[in-house]
């Protein structure tokens, strides 16, 4: 839907599936396979099988990154992924509020136990941008991401704000990074991937800084 996607990818006559693709991003998702009112609820060896899949029977073609949206939490879903594939790395997506945090600890230590680098934490719905006068109001606390990435050592990749115009851009079917590059908060999404970006170099480097 935030990509403005209709429909299911096609599949070749070898079986192989092509990932759709909008505004130079290849991407699949199970949701493009079911109906927008059928659940997804499956157990830990189906969900396993579907990863194996979108990594071995999709047509990716070359890429700068292959980035996987996973849920929260540490089950089936991470453990495939890290048993599968080499990762650059994992990046730790959390919000604000403590109780969000526990969840950041149970994610760096598996990362850790999987032998894969954490690239950072980045902070979501950091604060509140209200859309009229601009106030800004943290409504969720704020800075919790930043203080656990330097408990952990790990870096602080960036924050992104609560703000109406990404919420109605995506829900369009256009990011704000495509339908206003400039716009503040699009700057907010470029510095995260930027940090993003500069961390797996540095790795492949040799050279890790935080």
């Amino acid at each position: 839907m935030m990509l403005g996607i209709e429909g299911a990818p096609p599949v070749r006559e070898d079986r192989r599936i092509v990932p759709a693709e909008r505004f130079g991003v290849r991407a699949i998702s199970m949701g493009m396979f079911v109906g927008e009112r059928t659940p997804v609820i499956w157990r830990g060896p189906m969900v396993t099988k579907l990863i194996t899949e979108f990594f071995r029977n999709v047509v990716w073609g070359e890429l700068d990154y292959l980035v996987l949206d996973l849920p929260p939490g540490t089950g089936d879903a991470q453990l495939t992924v890290a048993q599968q594939v080499p990762l650059a790395g994992g990046v730790i997506v959390t919000t604000p509020q403590d109780v969000a945090l526990l969840d950041v600890r149970r994610g760096i230590t598996m990362f850790e136990q999987v032998q894969a680098p954490v690239l950072g934490i980045v902070e979501n719905m950091s604060y509140h941008l209200c859309n009229g006068c601009g106030a800004r109001a943290e409504l969720f606390g704020h800075g919790g991401g930043e203080r656990m990435a330097r408990q952990f050592g790990v870096p602080f990749l960036g924050e992104i704000p609560l703000v109406r115009a990404i919420r109605a851009a995506g829900d369009a079917g256009k990011p704000i990074v495509v339908a206003d590059p400039e716009h503040p908060q699009s700057r907010a999404f470029f510095e995260v991937a930027g940090a993003v970006d500069a961390q797996v170099r540095e790795r492949a480097a040799g050279v890790v800084s935080h």
